[in-house]
């Protein structure tokens, strides 16, 4: 177990709350795996729904390695008991697309949103999703889909959307939606990894139109506070 409350509010605290009545989405990213970026978008998740007046979702954008809800079953001291499966999407729209499309047992199409579901808890405050990608048949592929309705109309029904994706070495997932978020957080775990490859995510970034809000020192004593600048001008 990994216990972040303090660090974590000291962060939510450094963000702010959202400022309008639409939910905000913030990404959390490393340039390297292994940097604890789960554990953190976890973390955070967990803390701003203890203070959450709407659902606050944590979406596994982690399409080929999904672990997030097993992780928080693993937890129940701290996250409570699981509410039952639910659909993860407000209106249909999902932030994948299958390729080629799913099928039943007739034959007949299914939607890409019947492979996303959700798990409530701390009674409906906090929602972790996952890919059910047991279901997926051999040769099935799995693409993630930027250009989705999905993330606006989430909004409309939570307060945070935190949104956790693999690192930036696994694959090009926070380039892609970085532009349809609200701020990045950049996780570093501290002493490990080249400081080349980080300034170029940060550049990866803010060059495809995403908000660098401010960056995590993971195994650090404090965390960065979000620069008062321009994003597009914030230092690393």
């Amino acid at each position: 177990m990994v216990d972040l409350t303090r660090e974590m509010a000291d962060l939510m605290s450094a963000l702010g709350r959202p400022q309008s009545e639409r939910g905000r989405a913030l990404m959390f990213v490393s340039s390297y795996a292994g940097e604890g970026v789960s554990t953190v978008a976890r973390e955070y998740a967990r803390i701003d729904a203890a203070y959450a007046k709407r659902p606050v979702w944590l979406i596994d954008a982690d399409l080929r390695r999904q672990g997030q809800l097993d992780a928080v079953l693993e937890e129940p001291a701290r996250f409570g008991p699981p509410g039952p499966v639910s659909a993860a999407t407000p209106d249909g729209s999902v932030f994948f697309a299958l390729s080629p499309k799913g099928k039943d047992a007739e034959g007949n199409p299914v939607p890409d949103s019947k492979y996303l579901i959700a798990r409530p808890f701390f009674d409906k405050r906090l929602w972790v999703t996952r890919l059910r990608d047991h279901l997926l048949m051999p040769g099935q592929r799995v693409k993630l889909f930027e250009q989705s309705s999905y993330w606006q109309s989430l909004r409309q029904h939570a307060q945070s959307i935190i949104v956790d994706v693999p690192s930036a070495e696994r694959a090009n997932a926070a380039v892609q939606l970085a532009p349809l978020m609200d701020g990045v957080i950049i996780v570093i775990s501290e002493g490990e990894g080249e400081i080349n490859a980080r300034l170029a995510l940060k550049d990866e970034i803010e060059q495809a139109g995403g908000r660098i809000l401010g960056m995590v020192y993971n195994k650090a004593r404090s965390v960065a506070r979000p620069s008062q600048r321009p994003a597009s001008r914030s230092a690393v």
